[in-house]
C-alpha cells in the first residue's frame, strides 16, 4: 500500500517537551471524560434501563431492548466521524475536540434528567434513543481528533507511545464510570440507586466536561495541520476529504475497520455484557462485578502504553500480530472461565482479557494515523475506527444476549468472539504487510 509522503507528518520543528506533555495530558483527560460519559450508559443499560424504560418487557427482552438502545450510539458514530473528520481536516483538530466534548456532556446530562416509562410512557425510550444518538455523534469525532493531536505533536520515533495516551482514555473512562457507579450504589443502596440514584453519574458529567473544556482550550493546534494550513506541506487541503480518502485509500479504511472489529467487539463484551450476564444469570453481586471489572480495566490501562512503546521499538506489525494472536486465544477461554462462577475465575478471565486487549489497542492509534496523508488523516482514521466500532462493539452485547437466549449456554458467544478475533487478525496481517511494502 503506497502511502503519500505527507503521511509521515509535515512538521520539521522539534517538539517542545513541555507542550507535548500538555497535549498528551489533555488527550488522556479529555478522552477519559468522553468515554466516562459513553460507558456510564453501558453500565446503566446492563443494570438499570430495562426496568426504568422497558418495564412491560420480560427481563430478557428488556435487557435486549436496553442493549439495542446502546447500539444506537454506534450507528451514529460513523456519521460523527464523517462530519467531524471533514471539518477536522478542513478547519483543524482542536475545534472538533472542543465541539465533541460539549455535545457529549450535554447529551449525557440530558439522559440523567429523562423521565422514565412510568412517567412519560413511550416518549421516555424515544428520548433515550435520541440522546444516545447524540452521544454517538460526539464520540464518533472524538477519537480521531484526540489521537491526531497526540501523534502529530510527537517525535516520529515515539508516535506509538504518545499516541497511546488517548487510547488509555478508554479504560480510564471505564474505571471512572465503574467507580462512580460503585460508590453511588454503595452509598444509596441498591433500591434507591435503581429508583433515582442512577441519575447522579450522568449529571456529574457536567462538572467533568467543564474541566475537560478548560484543559482542551489551552492546547495548541496540531503542528502538522498548522503547517498544512499555511501551505508549507505537499498538497492542499482536500475540499471533501471523506470522498477523497474513500476514493484513493478505500482498502486501507476497510482493513483498518476490519482490524478493529475484534478488539472492539470483545472489549464491549468485557465492559458491558459481562455485567449483565454475571449478575442476572450467574447471580453474582453487582458491586462485586463492578469491582472486578475495575481491576481488569486498570490492567488494560497500564498494558496499553507498554505495548505501544514496544511498537516504537520493534515495529507495529510484530506487536499487533502477537497481540491479536493472544486476543484470539483468550477469546476462546474467556467464557469457560467466567462460567466457573467463582471470584478467582472471573477475575482471572477479566484480567487476562484486559492484558490481551491492551496489547492490540495500544499500537493501533499510531498505526491508523500513519496510514493516511495529513490532509485526509482525520477522515481516514475516523472512518476506519468507526466502521470497526459499528460492526464490533455496536452489535456485540446485543448479539451475545441473543445467542445466549437460544438456550445453548455461552459456547455460541465463544464461537462469535473467536470468529471476530480471527477476522481482525487476518485484516491486521494484510494491512501491516501492505503498509510495510509501500514504505
Amino acid at each position: 500500500m503506497s502511502v503519500p509522503s505527507e503521511t509521515s507528518g509535515a512538521s520539521s520543528k522539534a517538539p517542545d517537551p513541555r507542550g507535548l506533555r500538555r497535549v498528551v495530558g489533555a488527550s488522556f483527560i479529555g478522552t477519559t471524560i468522553e468515554w466516562y460519559d459513553y460507558f456510564i450508559y453501558g453500565s446503566a443499560a446492563a443494570l438499570i434501563f430495562a426496568k426504568q424504560f422497558f418495564p412491560t418487557f420480560s427481563p430478557a427482552a428488556g435487557t435486549l431492548a436496553a442493549f439495542a438502545t446502546y447500539s444506537v450510539g454506534f450507528l451514529a458514530r460513523p456519521l460523527g466521524g464523517v462530519i467531524m473528520g471533514h471539518f477536522g481536516d478542513r478547519a483543524g483538530r482542536k475545534a472538533m475536540l472542543v465541539l465533541s466534548l460539549m455535545v457529549m456532556g450535554l447529551a449525557t446530562a440530558g439522559i440523567g434528567l429523562l423521565p422514565t416509562y412510568a412517567t412519560a410512557g413511550i416518549w421516555a425510550p424515544i428520548l433515550l434513543v435520541v440522546l444516545r444518538f447524540a452521544q454517538g455523534l460526539a464520540v464518533g469525532g472524538e477519537w480521531g481528533g484526540a489521537v491526531l493531536m497526540a501523534v502529530e505533536h510527537a517525535p516520529r520515533s515515539r508516535r506509538g507511545f504518545y499516541g497511546s495516551f488517548p487510547q488509555m482514555g478508554v479504560p480510564g473512562g471505564l474505571i471512572l464510570a465503574n467507580l462512580v457507579f460503585l460508590v453511588t450504589s454503595s452509598a444509596l443502596g441498591a433500591e434507591v440507586f435503581a429508583d433515582w440514584g442512577w441519575r447522579i453519574p450522568f449529571l456529574a458529567s457536567l462538572v467533568l466536561v467543564a474541566v475537560g473544556l478548560v484543559i482542551r482550550l489551552k492546547v495548541e493546534e496540531s503542528p502538522d495541520f498548522a503547517e498544512l494550513r499555511k501551505g508549507s506541506t505537499a498538497g492542499e487541503r482536500s475540499r471533501v476529504p471523506v470522498v477523497e480518502v474513500l476514493r484513493t485509500q478505500w482498502r486501507a479504511v476497510l482493513l483498518a475497520g476490519g482490524g478493529f472489529i475484534g478488539t472492539n467487539a470483545i472489549g464491549y463484551i468485557f465492559m458491558v455484557y459481562v455485567l449483565s450476564y454475571t449478575t442476572q444469570t450467574l447471580g453474582l453481586g453487582r458491586d462485586d462485578i463492578l469491582l472486578l471489572v475495575l481491576i481488569a480495566a486498570a490492567v488494560w490501562l497500564v498494558t496499553i502504553p507498554w505495548a505501544a512503546a514496544w511498537s516504537d521499538r520493534y515495529g507495529r506489525r510484530r506487536v499487533l500480530l502477537v497481540g491479536s494472536a493472544v486476543l484470539l486465544l483468550w477469546a476462546a477461554v474467556f467464557f469457560p472461565l467466567i462460567d466457573m462462577g467463582t471470584t478467582p475465575a472471573v477475575l482471572g478471565a477479566l484480567v487476562g482479557m484486559g492484558m490481551a486487549l491492551g496489547l492490540v489497542y495500544g499500537p493501533q492509534a499510531a498505526m491508523f494515523a500513519e496510514l493516511f496523508a495529513v490532509r485526509l488523516r482525520y477522515s481516514g482514521v475516523s472512518l476506519g475506527y468507526q466502521i470497526g466500532a459499528v460492526l464490533g462493539g455496536g452489535i456485540a452485547p446485543t448479539v451475545a444476549t441473543a445467542l445466549f437466549a437460544t438456550g445453548n449456554g455461552t459456547w455460541p458467544i465463544t464461537v462469535y468472539l473467536t470468529g471476530v478475533a480471527a477476522l481482525s487478525l487476518a485484516c491486521l496481517a494484510l494491512l501491516t504487510r501492505n503498509d510495510e511494502q509501500g514504505r
